[in-house]
């Protein structure tokens, strides 16, 4: 499992959405089974857009499904093929 955590650059768009490519490109490359993303919990506009990005064509192709976990609203778990 590999954990990216949004914490530290939650306040800049440009690299959440650079961390969050380059994970999933890393995990896939790598054969890594699951990506445990944590936008923490907060107002929840940080994880709407991890699944908006995750939503994308060509990030979907990656992966399998998207997994919200019910008991800890603030991690996303992304199941690779």
């Amino acid at each position: 499992m590999l954990t990216l955590d949004l914490h530290p650059i939650f306040r800049n768009n440009r690299d959440i959405d650079v961390a969050l490519r380059q994970t999933l490109f890393k995990a896939a490359a790598t054969g890594v089974d699951v990506v445990q993303i944590i936008p923490g919990k907060g107002t929840g506009q940080l994880k709407k857009r991890v699944l908006a990005l995750l939503a994308q064509k060509h990030i979907k192709k990656l992966y399998v499904r998207v997994e919200t976990d019910a008991t800890n609203v603030g991690r996303v778990l992304v199941h690779l093929r």
